[in-house]
C-alpha cells in the first residue's frame, strides 16, 4: 500500500480552548470516523499525530501534564499503525514521520484532522514540497470561527473554503471521504 491516512491533532486539548464550539463537530466526526474505518478496511495505514507544545503545566491543554493530549471524545477508537507527537504546525517537522513514510514506501498522504487552516494545511503544503502526493479531505477537517485583523468575523466554513481554494491544484487534490478512499488503492504517479 503506497498511501497513508494522517489523523492530525484530533485531541481533547481543543475542548479547552476559548474558541471551541460543538457546532460543526458531529459532521466532522462522522466524516473523520468514516475515513478511518474505510482506510482500515482497505488496508491503508492510519497514522495518528498528537500536538504537544507550551509549558508542561496542568493548565496548558497541549501539555502532557494536562491529561488532554489524548483522542477527542467521539472519535472512533482505532489501532494506529504509527503514532507521532509534534510541537510545530507541520507534522513533518521534528517528528520522524518523514522517515517513517519513506521507510514504508508511502507516496500519497490523505490529510485529515484539526485545524483545517493550521496543522492540516501546513502539513499538506510541507508534504507536497517534499514530494508526496496529497489528498486533502475538507469534510474530514475541523476548524472554528475566527476574527479577522480588522475585527470582522470569519466563519469556519469560509476558512475551510479558503484553505481548499489555495491548496487545490498546487499542493493537493481535494477529495471527499469516498474519493480519497477510492484513490488510496490507485498507483502514485512518478
Amino acid at each position: 500500500m503506497n498511501t497513508a491516512l494522517l489523523v492530525i491533532d484530533v485531541q481533547e486539548s481543543f475542548r479547552h480552548r476559548p474558541f471551541f464550539t460543538k457546532d460543526d463537530l458531529p459532521a466532522y466526526l462522522a466524516a473523520q470516523n468514516a475515513l478511518i474505518a474505510g482506510a482500515a478496511a482497505h488496508g491503508v495505514p492510519v497514522v495518528r499525530i498528537f500536538h504537544r507544545a507550551g509549558p508542561e503545566t496542568p493548565d496548558n491543554p497541549f501539555s502532557a501534564a494536562s491529561g488532554r493530549v489524548r483522542p477527542l471524545a467521539g472519535l472512533a477508537a482505532f489501532e494506529a499503525t504509527a503514532t507521532f507527537t509534534k510541537s510545530r504546525h507541520s507534522a513533518l517537522v521534528g517528528t520522524g514521520l518523514d522517515v517513517w513514510l519513506t521507510q514504508h514506501g508511502i507516496g500519497r498522504l490523505i490529510v485529515s484532522g484539526i485545524r483545517t487552516e493550521q496543522c492540516c494545511e501546513t502539513t499538506t503544503r510541507h508534504a507536497s514540497d517534499l514530494g508526496w502526493q496529497v489528498d486533502f479531505v475538507p469534510e474530514a477537517t475541523l476548524t472554528w470561527d475566527m476574527q479577522q485583523p480588522d475585527g470582522r468575523p470569519l466563519a469556519a466554513a469560509d476558512i475551510v473554503a479558503r484553505t481548499a481554494t489555495v491548496l487545490t491544484g498546487r499542493f493537493a487534490t481535494l477529495c471527499t471521504v469516498d474519493e480519497a478512499l477510492a484513490r488510496a488503492g490507485a498507483p502514485v504517479a512518478a
